[in-house]
Parts: C-alpha cells; structure tokens; sequence
C-alpha cells in the first residue's frame, strides 16, 4: 500500500514538475532556469525514497567551468543522483532523442534543452554536436553514458567514442564520475525505490589536449581505467562523505526525537 501511495505521488509530482519545467523554459534558450525545478524535482525523489549520497571528490572540480563528466550506468536513479550530487553546475544530458516522445518526461527535457541525437541520422548529430558547444559556451556541463545503456551485471560496459570525441573537437576536459549502489536501490525493470546509500566518486579532470580523432581510442581506454578501478575497489566510507542533506536545495529535515 506505502508503495503505491510513493509511486502515485511520483507520477503526478512530475506531471506537476514538467508543466512547471515547460512555461519556465519555453523562452529560454539554455534552459537554466528551468533546470533549477528539475534540481528540485530530483531532491523530492532521493528524500521520499530515503536514499542518501556519499560524494568523494568535489574539491577536484571548478563549479565556475564546464565539463564533460563521464559516468557509469547502472540505475534509473543514476540521473537525480547525479542532479544532486552536483549541486552547483548546470547539468545537461546527451541522450536519444526517442526519449523526447516520453509524455511530460520527455517534454521537460526539451524545456530543459538536454541535447539530443538521432543516431540513425548523420546529418542530425552534426547538429547536435553544434547544439552541445552552444551549451558549453554557456557554462553548461554535459553528461555522457558512453556504455549507450545500463549495465545489467554491474560490471562496466565497452565505451562508445562519441562523447569523447566532443570533448576533443571543443576542448573541454573531462571528468571520470562513478556511482555506486544505484542498482541495489532501483534495479533494472523495478519501480520500487529501495532506501539506501549510493557513492558517488569525482575523479580529477582529465585534459584532452593532444588526443585527435586518430588516437582517440587512448583516451577512452584511460577513462575507462579510472571508473573501472572505482568500481573493482572494495566499498568503504570516505573522509570527504558528504551529508545528502546538508548539500541540497530545499528545507532540511525536521529531525524526529529520540525515543
């Protein structure tokens, strides 16, 4: 019954959420302000599921510049944890532009202005590699899953090459981000959150200065390595754990007495 009522209040929060994400980012052209309710959105979910992040690495990054974060795939879930794992960049996601025809997900992510691709069409990836730099100039950071989708037995998939590429042709660095536990909180084919801890780990920026098309595959190999090893490594907490309500948008928690 408890799960019904949580799933209920999902759908129609995002129902809710998407017409607000809509008028808010029907006249933008970067979506920035629209970003902001789906930074909100994204909150709601991790704190009615109970799951809580630890984060690992922040002091590596520049929230005052745009990256390309690369990140592994395992969950759902993985797009509101990394929402608010970091807080303080505008975060826009590379993704199949079939997921536009999701009613009120998909229609949020046009107000929102993720960049999307039509993989069975050449001439509309050159237009969305066009779209992708608009977004960067902006300050915007992207978000690739290069493994193309979830993996299914946890274990990190082959890289497709696309958004390294990016990177390279608009010389913008790249950061290696791994999750961890998001599958043990929203398997693949569930719809039932499951409270719990997810990690999150922030690599140092890797530069793509010297890589071309030609030695790409290098570069892919290197980052691969890094996020491959964070998820080989046994799990244990970090020095540097951040409290998942401490770091978000929106009240904290009234905090229930000790019995």
């Amino acid at each position: 019954m408890l799960y019904i009522i949580q799933l209920s209040f999902f759908a129609l929060l995002t129902i809710f959420l998407a017409l607000v994400t809509i008028a808010c980012g029907i006249f933008e052209t970067h979506g920035k302000k629209a970003y902001r309710i789906n930074q909100f959105w994204t909150w709601i979910i991790l704190r009615v599921g109970g799951i809580r992040l630890s984060i690992d690495g922040l002091e590596n990054i520049d929230p005052q510049r745009p990256y390309i974060f690369v990140v592994n795939h395992q969950s759902n879930i993985d797009i509101p944890v990394l929402v608010q794992a970091l807080p303080r960049f505008q975060l826009r996601w590379i993704a199949k532009k079939e997921l536009l025809q999701v009613p009120f997900f998909g229609w949020a992510m046009w107000a929102t202005k993720h960049v999307t691709i039509d993989r069975s069409d050449p001439q509309d990836a050159v237009k969305s590699l066009i779209v992708a730099k608009a977004r960067l100039d902006a300050g915007i950071s992207l978000v690739i899953y290069p493994e193309g989708t979830r993996s299914r037995d946890g274990r990190l998939q082959r890289f497709k090459k696309g958004g390294f590429l990016l990177a390279v042709q608009a010389n913008t660095p790249i950061v290696p981000v791994t999750v961890r536990g998001s599958a043990r909180v929203l398997p693949i084919g569930a719809w039932r959150l499951r409270p719990g801890i997810i990690a999150v780990t922030i690599d140092k920026p890797v530069s793509v200065e010297g890589f071309r098309p030609g030695n790409l595959r290098l570069l892919v190999n290197q980052v691969h390595a890094t996020i491959d090893s964070r998820l080989r490594a046994p799990e244990r907490p970090s020095a540097h754990d951040e409290v998942f309500e401490d770091r978000v948008i929106g009240p904290k928690p009234i905090e229930k007495p000790s019995v």
